[in-house]
């Protein structure tokens, strides 16, 4: 009888116990996960997607503003427009310059290049190698040749001193805005100087060419926003495939033997991309 008394005392304790929380603690079941089966498929890897960048801040937008503005207050003047026209621009200068001729000009629109030749010689190193650079002026070349001339057809502007018909824009001014351009691009990470002198040589050439009453003030501007324009794109279409290191230096030959009394000799080739 005690034996029994004492088995339901401990059974009711235990009862007892289990349902104070100072002897026991109610841990609650973990909530399961809410699965999103809406997004789950956007980004399987787990990588953030990359921010596009705004429209003003690209590399072509930042390329053709500048030529843009130049080009478009040429075409917008060659007829007389602007607060400050051709037929005013023609009077100052002749003002000023009543009977000043020279051929100048035909000299100084290639004088960037040979600034840009004479600075690598001195030992300045250039954004690009010397290939690379040569392939980013002929690619300008034909940029600006094309354009320009194109433009010059189908306006039929007269020169002022009706000479012919081909005056809008001036070509020779293009010419030295292309190599004052690419001059500065080459050479701008070591002194912003160079830029500065290709770019005062070629507005000499665009005032040499309204003196010589070749140009009205509307070519020469244009003519400078096609030749810079031609210089960025060249730049922007160029991806230096001309740029690789010599395939020698990928080359190794050690001494090897093939068996049965062959010697030779191993070479190995590991191109680089």
């Amino acid at each position: 009888m005690p034996a029994q008394l004492f088995s339901r005392l401990a059974v009711l304790f235990l009862l007892l116990g289990s349902l104070n929380p100072t002897y026991a603690q109610v841990v609650p079941a973990p909530t399961p996960a809410v699965t999103d089966t809406i997004h789950k498929f956007e980004n399987p890897a787990g990588v953030s997607s990359p921010v596009k960048a705004k429209w003003y801040k690209s590399k072509l937008f930042k390329a053709t503003i500048v030529p843009a503005v130049l080009i478009g207050y040429g075409v917008y003047t060659s007829n007389g427009g602007g607060f400050y026209t051709n037929q005013d621009a023609d009077y100052d200068i002749h003002k000023l310059f009543p009977t000043y001729r020279t051929k100048l000009d035909n000299v100084l629109l290639i004088a960037p290049y040979l600034e840009l030749a004479a600075v690598g010689l001195a030992g300045v190193e250039s954004r690009n190698d010397r290939i690379n650079t040569l392939l980013i002026i002929a690619k300008g070349e034909v940029i600006m040749l094309a354009s320009t001339f194109a433009v010059k057809y189908i306006s039929k502007k007269e020169r002022p001193d009706g000479s012919d018909k081909l005056s809008f824009p001036s070509g020779h001014t293009a010419q030295a805005f292309l190599a004052a351009s690419i001059v500065h691009t080459e050479f701008r990470d070591k002194s912003q100087w160079y830029g500065v002198g290709a770019y005062t040589i070629a507005t000499s050439v665009a005032a040499l060419r309204m003196i010589n009453s070749k140009h009205w003030q509307s070519d020469v501007v244009a003519g400078a926003g096609f030749g810079i324009l031609s210089a960025h794109l060249a730049y922007l279409s160029h991806r230096n495939r001309w740029g690789r290191k010599s395939i020698g230096r990928d080359i190794g030959m050690s001494p090897t033997y093939f068996g049965n009394g062959t010697p030779g000799l191993m070479l190995t080739w590991h191109p680089r991309k």
